[in-house]
């Protein structure tokens, strides 16, 4: 009995820690997402010249999150790209709508994540 107490302990000891995601986790991979399709989004339809991928470069390096973190909110980045680059070839008036909605998502997402999270 004692060898397996020792011995759980020993591995508990010598097992990698694993990072716990911060509580504003999930808004930020749909941020993330979301600037990936105004990405793409905008300059199909012509809508402005904020450039969405510098936008969320410099959200995630402020946020300064771990390499796995990272990751996953680069995915999201992309997976809203390819979203909206698989449907949308041309603008059309869904995608106007759809780039309305998901700026007015993404305020309310940023405002939402800076009111309750920021220090």
């Amino acid at each position: 009995m004692k060898k397996a107490l020792a011995l759980a302990l020993a591995l508990l000891m010598t097992a990698p820690a694993l990072a716990i995601d911060p509580p504003y986790q999930r808004q930020m991979e749909r941020l993330a997402e979301i600037m990936g399709s105004l990405y793409y989004l905008q300059p199909l339809c012509a809508a402005g010249d904020e450039d969405w991928r510098a936008q969320a470069a410099e959200l995630i390096a402020l946020d300064e999150p771990d390499d796995d973190r990272r990751q996953r909110l680069a995915g999201a980045f992309n997976t809203g790209y390819t979203a909206f680059s698989r449907l949308h070839n041309h603008c059309t008036p869904a995608s106007r709508e759809a780039l309305t909605r998901l700026l007015t998502e993404a305020q309310k997402l940023a405002r939402d994540i800076h009111t309750r999270f920021a220090e």
